[in-house]
Order: C-alpha cells, then sequence, then structure tokens
C-alpha cells in the first residue's frame, strides 16, 4: 500500500523567504493550490505565482496589524482534519472547507530581535502566534498534512512533490522536525520573559543571581556522534545549544575552510563557531568524549592568563601550565613541568601557535592541540602527525552556567571564576613571614591562578611562573602536598605554593616547608588558622591569605 499523499493544496505562510519564489513557481507547475497570507502572498503574486489570499478563504479580513491572519475554523480545520477518519471527512463537506496537503511556515525572528538590543514592545511584536499555531496543527496530523518550516527542506519537497507526495514516514519525520522548531521557539521565549519579567527574584522574593533564573530550558541539536564515551563500551555524542539548520561534523570544511591552503584561514576566526563544539579541525582523527573533556580544561586554563600560555591537561587535570615570553617558551616551561605524564595529553595555547613550538611539539604524542590561530609553517609540522587532532577556536567564553545532572534533577552553578576581590593580591593579607618581593609575588599570583586547574584537593608548585610540581584529586591535602613535592623534586626549593583550599591543620604545610618552598598562598577560613600561621612563622616561610576558594570537582 502507498502511503503517500499528493499534495494539491498547500498553505504558504513564511518569514523567511529565502527560495520562496522558486518553490511557488514549483507548486504552480504542479497544479497546487496555493493559500497565502500577507507579504508572502504578496511576494509570490509579484513573481506571477497564482496565490489565493488567505481572507478570500476565512471570509475575514487580515486585523490587528497582521497578528490575526490563519487563525480561524476555515483554516484550522482544513489542517486539523484526520482524513482517515469518515467522519472528518464528511464535517469538511457540510463546512464546505477543503482540507490542506501542505503547510510551509516558519517563524517571526524572535531570537533575532532580542540579540538586536530592542526594546520589550519590539520583541514583544516578535512572538509569533499563528505560525506556530499552524506549524503544531499540521505536525499533529501528520497522517493526513506534511509540515515544513525551513528552507533547507525545500529540496526535499520538490522531490515529494515529484514523487507524488511525501510517505507517511516522511511526514513523520517532518511532523518531528516541527516540534522541534515550536519547541526552541517557545524556550527561547520563555527564557526571555523569565529574565526581563522575573526581576531575578525567587519565588520567595529573595534576591537571585541573574545566573540562576527561576526557570532553566535549553534546546541542543545533535552535531555528530563519537567515536564513544568515556569508555569505548558506552555511546557518545555531540550536541550544540540551540536549533541549527543541517548537521554534520566540524570540519574545516564545513565551514568553508580549504585543508589544501592553510595560510590565511588558520589565522582567522571569522568562520569558527561557539567555542569548542564549534572549533575548527585542521587535521588527526575523530574527536572522543574525553578528547572534548579534557580539551575544555586546558583551554579553560590558559585563557585564565593574559600572557603567552600553555596549558596541559591530562584526564581533566594539568601536567604543567606556564607563561612564556613567547607560545614556545610557554609550551617549553609547560612540558618541563611533568613530562612523563604529558605523554598523550592535550595542550591548549591561548595564542597563535608558531612554527617553533610545533616543532617543540614534534617528537611528543599529543592527543589534541587547540589554540585561536596557527602560523601556515605551524601547521604544515602538526599536520605531519596524522592522529594529532589539531583544533582552532576563537577566544574561552565561559558559560554563563554549569550543570549537572544528578538522579531526578540537575545542578546548576555560576561558573567559577578568576575575578573575585581575593584574586587579586592587592587584596591579599599577610598572615606570616616577610612580605615576598615582586619576583615571588608574581610567582604566587600565577599559581593562585593555575591551582583552579588543579582537581580537589589541590597543591601547586610554581616556580618562573610556571607550575613545576602539582598535587592533585587526593581526598587529603597532606597527599596533595607530598605529590606536588615529589614531582617538582629539586625544583621545589625556591619555589612558591598554592592551595586551592585552607590547610585544615599544619601537616601539609610542614611538608612544603621540608621541601624548600618559600611563600604559599591559600583561602584560610580553618578553625585551626592559628596553627598554620605559627608553623610558617616559625619556618621563616610568608604565607598569603585571599579570602576566596577555588574547589574544581
Amino acid at each position: 500500500m502507498d502511503d503517500r499523499i499528493a499534495i494539491r493544496r498547500a498553505l504558504v505562510s513564511v518569514y523567511d523567504k529565502t527560495g520562496l519564489v522558486e518553490l511557488g513557481q514549483i507548486l504552480s507547475s504542479h497544479g497546487v493550490d496555493i493559500v497565502s497570507t500577507g507579504s508572502t502572498a504578496a511576494l509570490l503574486a509579484q513573481a506571477g505565482v497564482p496565490v489565493t489570499p488567505v481572507e478570500e478563504v476565512t471570509g475575514f479580513p487580515e486585523c490587528l496589524d497582521g497578528r490575526v491572519k490563519t487563525l480561524h475554523p476555515r483554516i484550522h480545520a482544513g489542517i486539523l482534519a484526520d482524513r482517515r477518519l469518515p467522519s472528518h471527512v464528511a464535517q469538511l463537506t457540510d463546512m464546505d472547507i477543503a482540507p490542506f496537503d501542505l503547510v510551509v511556515s516558519n517563524l517571526y525572528p524572535f531570537t533575532d530581535t532580542v540579540a538586536s538590543g530592542a526594546d520589550v514592545d519590539v520583541c514583544v511584536e516578535q512572538i509569533d502566534i499563528g505560525g506556530p499555531s499552524m506549524v503544531r496543527a499540521a505536525a499533529k496530523n501528520h497522517p493526513s498534512v506534511a509540515v515544513v518550516t525551513s528552507p533547507t527542506q525545500y529540496a526535499w519537497l520538490i522531490e515529494a512533490v515529484n514523487a507524488g507526495g511525501f510517505t507517511l514516514a516522511e511526514r513523520q519525520q517532518l511532523a518531528a522536525q516541527a516540534f522541534i522548531h515550536t519547541a526552541a521557539y517557545d524556550v527561547a521565549v520563555a527564557t526571555w520573559m523569565t529574565e526581563v519579567f522575573s526581576g531575578q527574584q525567587s519565588g520567595e522574593g529573595e534576591p537571585r543571581p541573574a545566573a540562576l533564573p527561576g526557570w532553566i530550558g535549553q534546546t541542543y541539536t545533535l552535531s555528530h556522534s563519537l567515536r564513544y564515551g568515556e569508555n569505548s563500551h558506552q555511546a557518545a555524542a555531540l550536541y550544540v545549544a540551540g536549533t541549527v539548520q543541517g548537521q554534520g561534523s566540524l570540519s574545516a570544511a564545513d565551514h568553508g575552510i580549504e585543508n589544501s591552503v592553510p595560510g590565511e584561514a588558520a589565522t582567522s576566526t571569522a568562520a569558527l563557531g561557539s567555542g569548542l563544539a564549534g572549533a575548527v579541525q585542521w587535521g588527526g582523527k575523530e574527536m572522543s568524549y574525553n578528547n572534548y573533556t579534557d580539551t575544555e580544561a586546558a583551554y579553560r586554563a590558559c585563557h585564565d592568563f593574559a600572557g603567552p600560555t600553555v596549558a596541559i591537561i591530562k584526564h581533566a587535570n594539568p601536567c604543567g601550565i606556564a607563561i612564556g615570553s613567547t607560545i614556545a617558551e610557554a609550551h617549553r616551561k609547560a612540558h618541563a613541568c611533568d613530562s612523563l605524564s604529558a605523554y598523550g595529553g592535550v595542550v591548549a595555547a591561548n595564542r597563535e601557535v608558531s612554527k617553533e613550538m610545533a616543532l617543540g611539539l614534534k617528537g611528543i604524542f599529543t592527543e589534541v592541540i587547540i589554540a585561536p590561530s596557527y602560523e601556515p609553517e605551524a601547521l604544515a609540522v602538526l599536520q605531519k602527525k596524522k592522529n594529532l587532532r589539531i583544533l582552532q577556536a576563537g577566544g574561552y567564553v565561559a558559560p554563563v552556567r554549569e550543570t549537572k545532572a544528578i538522579s531526578g534533577g540537575l545542578l546548576v552553578q555560576e561558573p567559577d571564576r578568576v575575578d573575585a576581590p581575593g584574586d587579586d593580591p592587592a587584596n591579599w593579607e599577610l598572615k606570616a613571614g616577610p612580605g615576598v618581593d615582586e619576583t615571588a609575588l608574581r610567582d604566587l599570583a600565577f599559581a593562585w591562578r593555575a591551582v583552579r586547574a588543579v582537581k580537589s584537593n589541590a597543591i601547586l608548585l610554581a616556580h618562573d611562573e610556571a607550575s613545576v610540581g602539582v598535587g592533585m584529586g587526593q581526598v587529603n591535602r597532606v597527599d596533595s602536598c607530598r605529590l606536588a613535592v615529589e614531582r617538582a623534586g629539586d625544583r621545589a626549593t625556591g619555589s612558591v605554593a598554592a592551595s586551592d583550599a585552607f590547610f585544615p591543620f599544619a601537616d601539609g604545610p610542614q611538608i612544603l616547608f621540608d621541601a624548600g618552598v618559600i611563600a604559599i598562598v591559600e583561602p584560610g577560613g580553618s578553625i585551626h588558622d592559628e596553627d598554620t600561621i605559627t608553623a610558617c612563622q616559625q619556618a621563616g616561610v610568608s604565607l598569603y591569605f585571599t579570602g576566596t576558594r577555588h574547589f574544581f570537582h
């Protein structure tokens, strides 16, 4: 049994008129009766396409500045009649209403209007009512009606017209896409109204940060499947925020960039998408789930610094972070922190990758490198490493909020940033020992920013604006101190230390004193702070309190 439904009558009402005239001409050439509204009807008529204005069908003029056009039984009965039911067909006949086989509609540009900075009244006018009503009605009645919501679907529509109509399976796919279209639209409107009209108050009238609205809605669209998830037996995929037209891997070619000519394209960010999810890949294997999580951590870490910085990450923890006079020097210093662990790591740079840095990576097995751009000669060197994933992305932009799914719910928080008063060394409180000189203070400031990239409990030793020993992810701070000192070796002597949270006892600092650490920065706030202060004073080690914590779980 052929379940195609021939397209004899279509309702066409679109804001985005891309390809409209060509579509109208093709539908008309196949004998399709087109009913249309407002500017859509005018454009079709101007192009010589036969079109029936919607008011001729309803017997009622468009009114209220176009707010009411298609909201009429003679339109919606024609869309919603289930022609599998004889009673519905009989009622259409009794009411002299012709059914629609096709609805073509896309919605007012609400999100673009909001993004333009338009005032509230203008934004409200761009909340479509008739369009979503038609789209949802047609999608619900997909056994009888096909619905097309994007000009990117017109080629498919034309194929269907030539084939005698859409099949039921095709109408089902179109219906699903239509509900995605209206769902994303509704989320955008609801999110905007929540932000604009709520006054940022909680249900109890308590002040609430802007990043924590009273309601959260977000839609995501599949970009592409990943090789596998955190482990090889777990399926995984990358989704991007919002509803996008078209899908596929985010390769250089997808962004209109030719791999064969890496020069200008490699130094331009104009074609880049948003964040890591929109990065251009210039070479190497497909990205895996773990590649993405490590790359996100690395890119965030290196963009915490203004100077040329490189971060090397392995399993979401840094093998090394360093600032250099050049990006190549920054890489050398970062790699020297823990060259053993850097094997198979992710390298992130906050500057264009130079040929010198690329040559420094030549003999090091690296999973991913990410940077805002690459010198053509650097890209040529890196592309010779066939398995190295080479990503180009714009500067790191922290998300508005961070989410984590838990059983039965979602945890939401503002992202951690290094912009609190306690993150400025000028606001630190010297609690023990002599004040350090400018060089040591610069290293302490570096260590304090770098330690937030380390999983808690975190201790980071630094010298010459480079990490020299990292203790991470331990269940007590003493073990983190031991690990940082062990990895630093002789480099611990004369270094400074940062702790992401307070020392509960003086035993952790004692390990640092014994290794030759000359200064420590930590948040303070323990009930045993005085023990730590006394120990530092007796050891002649400078101790600074920030009053700010940077746990990273």
